[in-house]
């Protein structure tokens, strides 16, 4: 079966996939993208079973629009935004007087993360200052790479890029005050295309359970309650 996984839990995809694969026998693909342009693929026919969000927008979209199953979705994580650099030494101070640095941002109109960073530099006042000194990532995996490398002074990643280990060191690390921005509510879908098939129903079980939540914990995200 194939997966569609937003960029941000790619690593965590392919963890639950390997774990899944060890209990079920069954082989899974993942291809990972931002959620808008997995959205867009998935909308022109794409092949996916099931849609891993990071939000819960489009999964309700696919699912209004018959292209996902109903009764299927859910949120199978709770995302983080984070200010990073290995540059600067005070990433928020740092907000309030780019001058010529570069500031890393996810494409806010297809990338979840992306749109919740735009959302908080709205909020703070700061959207208008920062625009020219953007650069912007066709997803927060490249967003990470444009300020890991120093492409970008600093930049808006996911809280669950900072488990990578080829991360560099950080020399700030803000957390983005949730209240700031609406919640990076991770959604899960059952797609048309999956629905007679029994693996990317099993998969989406484990997700749920205990074993797999354990591996979301792990990379860095918080649970949502089970009954959501």
């Amino acid at each position: 079966m194939t997966v569609a996984s937003a960029s941000n839990f790619s690593a965590a995809a392919h963890d639950i996939a390997e774990q899944f694969t060890l209990n079920t026998g069954h082989a899974v693909r993942i291809t990972t993208a931002s959620t808008g342009m997995l959205y867009a693929q998935i909308t022109n026919g794409a092949p996916f079973d099931l849609l891993l969000a990071a939000d819960a927008e489009r999964p309700a979209l696919l699912e209004e629009s018959g292209a996902a199953v109903s009764g299927t979705r859910f949120t199978y994580a709770l995302g983080e935004l984070i200010l990073w650099s290995r540059q600067l030494d005070d990433c928020r101070g740092a907000l309030d007087k780019l001058e010529n640095l570069r500031l890393a941002i996810a494409n806010p109109d297809t990338a979840p993360y992306g749109a919740a960073a735009k959302a908080f530099l709205l909020k703070a006042g700061l959207w208008e200052s920062v625009r020219p000194r953007l650069v912007v990532g066709e997803n927060i995996s490249q967003t990470l790479h444009f300020v890991a490398s120093g492409n970008a002074a600093l930049g808006f990643i996911a809280r669950s890029q900072l488990q990578i280990p080829s991360l560099p060191r950080a020399a700030c690390s803000w957390p983005v005050p949730g209240s700031w921005h609406a919640p990076i509510e991770q959604q899960a879908i059952l797609l048309q295309q999956g629905l007679d098939n029994e693996a990317a129903s099993q998969f989406l079980q484990f997700l749920r359970s205990d074993a797999g939540r354990v591996i979301i914990v792990r990379h860095g995200y918080r649970l949502p309650e089970l009954s959501e």
